[in-house]
C-alpha cells in the first residue's frame, strides 16, 4: 500500500495557494459534481445494485436524487452563506465594527459507509467544497463495486488537486488516520467511530461522527394505524434495515398491537409481495459476515411475520418480532438489518421510560394525534432528530441539522449545517485609530475603575 502522507502534503499545498477560496471556484466545483451525478446515474445505480441489490427507483431516491437536491440547495445559498455577519460592538470598543468571517478549515478527511456508498460520499462532500476545502475521501471498500466508481470519476469531474480518492481496506484507514487534516467527517459504526476519535486527538483534529444506535418508534393507540404500518414499514425495509435512522424497534400500545402488526403484514405484502425475495425492489444484506450478524438477531423473540434467509443470496425476509426480551441482542445491539422488534406499553410514560433508560439514539419517530403526547414524548427524551407521524423524511428537509447526540454522533451536516461544519467562524474587531481612550491603560486611578464599572 502506498502511504497517503504525499497525497495528503499535495492537498495541502493546493489549499495554501488559496484556489478553493473564491465563491467562482466552489460553484464550479458543484456543477462538476452535479455533472457527475447526472451523467453517470445509471453506473451509479448499475454500481449499487451489484453491491446492495438496490433497484433504480431507490438508488435514484436515497442516492443521487438525494445528492442533486443538496447541491441545488446549496448552490442557492452559497452566496448568503460566505458573506461575513456583522454584529453589534459594545461602548467599550468604540469606535469600531465586528463581524464574523467565515473561512475554510483546510484540509478535510471524509470517511463513508457502505450502507449509501453514494450519498453518504458526496454529500458530506458538497460541504466540504461549499466552505471552501481540500478533501481526501475514502469510500467503503465493503461496497467496492460503487467506490471503484467514485475513485473513477470524481478525478473525472472535480479539480484532482484538491480531491483524492483512497481506496482499500482497514490499512488505508487506519494510514489515513495516522496523517494531520483540519477536520475528519466520519459516518459508521460507533465502534470505528471510537477509533476514528482516538486518533483525531493525536492531532488535536476536530471531528464530525455520524453514528447510529437503535431508533425508537412509539405507535401510540390513536393514531391512523394503516397509515403508521405503512410508513413504519417502508422506512424499516429501506434497503433491507441497513440504514442508520430506520426505526430499530417498535413500541406500540397494547390496546393496538395486535392490529398494528396485521397492518405491517399487510404493507409488507403489498411493497413486495408473498415472497419478498422474488421482488426486484427488495435490496440484500451487503455481505454474508453482516448476514450472519442479523440472522442470529432473529432469535431473540417469536418471528410474527417473515423470518425466512437464504445465505448464498445475502437474503433476509422482511422480519417481524414480537414477545421480546428486552435484553436480547435484538435489543441491546443496533440490528442494522430487516428485524423488526414490537414491544407493546401500557402508559405513554412506559414508552418514554423505556426510550430514556437506553443509550441516546439518532432519530426518535412517535405515531399520534394528541399535540399534549407529541408535546411530552419531545420534551422528555432526546435524540438526534425526530420525526412525529413519520419516519426517516426529516432527512430530507434541507434546513433540519442531520446528526446525533452522546453516543449516536457528534456534529451535524446538511444545508447550513454542512457549511458550518467544515468552516470557521472567524472573529474579526476592527478599531479605529484616532481615538484611544486611555481607560484601559496603567496607571489606574480611582476615576478609572468607577468608568469601568459603568461601562461593564
Amino acid at each position: 500500500m502506498t502511504e497517503p502522507t504525499d497525497s495528503i502534503a499535495s492537498l495541502r499545498t493546493s489549499f495554501d495557494s488559496g484556489k478553493t477560496r473564491p465563491e467562482e471556484w466552489r460553484r464550479a466545483q458543484l456543477e462538476r459534481l452535479k455533472a457527475l451525478a447526472e451523467e453517470n446515474e445509471d453506473a451509479i445505480a448499475e454500481a449499487l445494485h451489484a453491491d446492495l441489490g438496490k433497484s433504480r427507483f431507490e438508488a435514484r431516491m436515497t442516492e443521487t436524487g438525494t445528492v442533486l437536491a443538496e447541491i441545488g440547495h446549496t448552490k442557492s445559498h452559497l452566496k448568503a452563506w460566505m458573506q461575513p455577519k456583522k454584529v453589534s460592538t459594545p461602548l467599550s470598543n468604540q469606535p469600531g465594527h465586528s463581524r464574523i468571517v467565515y473561512e475554510p478549515l483546510g484540509v478535510v478527511l471524509i470517511m463513508a459507509p457502505w450502507n449509501y456508498p453514494v450519498n453518504l460520499v458526496l454529500t458530506p462532500l458538497i460541504g466540504a467544497i461549499a466552505a471552501g476545502n481540500c478533501a481526501a475521501i475514502k469510500p467503503s471498500e465493503v461496497s467496492p463495486h460503487t467506490s471503484a466508481l467514485l475513485a473513477r470519476l470524481i478525478p473525472a469531474y472535480l479539480d484532482p488537486d484538491a480531491f483524492k480518492v483512497f481506496e482499500g481496506g482497514a490499512d488505508v484507514s487506519t494510514a489515513l488516520l495516522e496523517e494531520r487534516f483540519d477536520h475528519i467527517f466520519f459516518t459508521g459504526s460507533e465502534q470505528i467511530g471510537r477509533i476514528v476519535m482516538t486518533a483525531a486527538a493525536k492531532h488535536l483534529t476536530p471531528v464530525t461522527l455520524e453514528l447510529g444506535g437503535k431508533s425508537p418508534c412509539i405507535v401510540h393507540g390513536d393514531c391512523d394505524l394503516a397509515t403508521a404500518a405503512r410508513r413504519v414499514a417502508w422506512g424499516k425495509f429501506l434497503n433491507a434495515g441497513q440504514t442508520c435512522i430506520a426505526p430499530d424497534y417498535v413500541l406500540v400500545h397494547e390496546s393496538v398491537a395486535d392490529a398494528f402488526i396485521e397492518k405491517l403484514g399487510t404493507s409488507i405484502r403489498k411493497f413486495f409481495g408473498k415472497d419478498a425475495k422474488g421482488s426486484p425492489d427488495y435490496p440484500r444484506i451487503i455481505s454474508e459476515r453482516h448476514f450472519d450478524r442479523v440472522a442470529g438477531l432473529i432469535e431473540g423473540g417469536k418471528i410474527a411475520i417473515g423470518g425466512e434467509s437464504d445465505r448464498t443470496e445475502k437474503y433476509i425476509a422482511p422480519t417481524v418480532l414480537t414477545e421480546v426480551d428486552p435484553e436480547a441482542a435484538v435489543m441491546r445491539e443496533e440490528i442494522f438489518g430487516p428485524v423488526l422488534p414490537v414491544i407493546s406499553y401500557r402508559t405513554i410514560d412506559d414508552a418514554i421510560r423505556f426510550v430514556t433508560s437506553r443509550p441516546k439514539p439518532l432519530a426518535l419517530y412517535l405515531f399520534t394525534k394528541s399535540a399534549e403526547i407529541q408535546q411530552q414524548v419531545i420534551g422528555r427524551t432526546s435524540s438526534g432528530g425526530a420525526c412525529i407521524n413519520d419516519v426517516v423524511m426529516h432527512l430530507a428537509v434541507p434546513e433540519l441539522p442531520f446528526g446525533g447526540v452522546g453516543p449516536s454522533g457528534m456534529g451535524a451536516y446538511h444545508g447550513r449545517a454542512s457549511f458550518d461544519t467544515f468552516s470557521h467562524a472567524r472573529a474579526v474587531l476592527t478599531k479605529s485609530e484616532h481615538l484611544d481612550v486611555p481607560l484601559r491603560y496603567p496607571p489606574f486611578s480611582g476615576w478609572k475603575l468607577k468608568a469601568l464599572k459603568w461601562l461593564q
